[in-house]
């Protein structure tokens, strides 16, 4: 815990703790470890799939999670800290929620009843319940195409995509619930609603935690819940930029293939986010355990691993500087296969033409 290292360093810095951690240390890990550079062998896929080590180290992140809010909330009461260093607070638990969506996201593509309550269980410090219905039925059917709110597009600066993909998911996460109850004959008010059972469970949490330290925490509840939505947010704009699935003669979306998402196989971030990055043989196999994903040679790969791209996210010139040229290549040189900004394709498409003409 941040108050651990802070009482025995003297050094309040350590508030702040969370994103240090993810935006500076693991970055320069990343550099230093480098690649993973291994695959599950064919023959080792069903004894590492059905290895329950894994599945605990998904589990046990809950309580983890929930014991850190406990304790934040404890110390956002509380009179010893500053403002500043409640806010770091804030911040380092709204990194820990974002890493807790990771494992809600994992646990959300199992078949297992439990796996699917712990999932909406570790949504519920972030409020985001609503992703346990749009990652698994609208992601990841849309994924790399324009109808996808969570597919970045080429041009297209993180601070632009996050409303878009915030409102567009929450809607489609509503309309595909409806949709779901209505063909079972069932009412939105009805307790086998997935939404409302993940709402609820964020109600009752922040409630209890309001009940028991006060409305004065309420500030920090609602920002670490805001950061950590926005780092999952930020993780997709990474994982799909620009990228477009195919389309089969009849007009429909082809499948979807190891070139629709982004991967990186850097080692020391696929530890902390349980393998996410390589994200194209999720998309591919999403009822694969995370331990058991591959890269692909087939797969557009990042410069830099997820934690990396985070940070240049932040920085859009930065990052389309970086980014653009990398779509362009993994089509060749074709604009029109890559999924771009509307309003900025005729602008791209004539840089990047002359570019190649040069």
């Amino acid at each position: 815990m941040p108050s651990q290292l802070v009482l025995r360093t003297g050094s309040e810095v350590f508030w702040w703790i969370g994103p240090i951690i993810v935006l500076i240390v693991i970055p320069v890990l990343d550099w230093v470890v480098g690649e993973d550079g291994t695959n599950p062998r064919d023959e080792d896929y069903e004894l590492l799939s059905g290895d329950r080590y894994y599945r605990w180290c998904t589990y046990l992140f809950l309580p983890i999670q929930l014991v850190g809010l406990i304790v934040a909330a404890c110390m956002w009461a509380g009179d010893d800290l500053s403002i500043v260093d409640k806010l770091g607070l804030a911040t380092t638990l709204g990194f820990v929620s974002g890493i807790g969506i990771n494992a809600a996201h994992e646990l959300g593509h199992r078949v297992e009843r439990m796996e699917r309550w712990l999932s909406k269980l570790a949504l519920a410090q972030s409020c985001y319940g609503h992703f346990y219905v749009e990652h698994n039925r609208g992601h990841h059917v849309r994924v790399a195409t324009p109808e996808d709110p969570a597919s970045a597009r080429m041009g297209e600066g993180l601070w632009e995509f996050l409303p878009r993909s915030v409102i567009g998911g929450f809607r489609s996460a509503l309309k595909l619930e409806r949709e779901r109850l209505r063909r079972k004959g069932l009412r939105w008010f009805d307790v086998r609603n997935n939404i409302l059972q993940a709402w609820s469970m964020t109600l009752v949490l922040f409630g209890t935690l309001l009940a028991i330290f006060g409305w004065h925490i309420l500030p920090y509840l609602v920002l670490q819940a805001v950061i950590g939505a926005s780092l999952l947010e930020t993780v997709n704009y990474v994982e799909h930029y620009g990228l477009l699935r195919r389309r089969r003669a009849n007009g429909m979306w082809a499948r979807c293939s190891a070139r629709d998402s982004w991967n990186s196989d850097r080692l020391v971030t696929n530890i902390f986010l349980f393998h996410l990055q390589r994200h194209s043989d999720h998309h591919a196999n999403p009822g694969r355990r995370y331990q058991t994903l591959r890269s692909s040679d087939e797969a557009p790969q990042l410069p830099a691993g997820y934690a990396s791209m985070i940070l240049l996210a932040y920085f859009p010139p930065l990052w389309r500087m970086v980014m653009d040229k990398r779509v362009l290549a993994h089509y060749s040189g074709d604009i029109s296969k890559a999924n771009v900004q509307p309003r900025k394709r005729e602008r791209l498409a004539a840089r990047h033409g002359m570019a190649a003409a040069a």
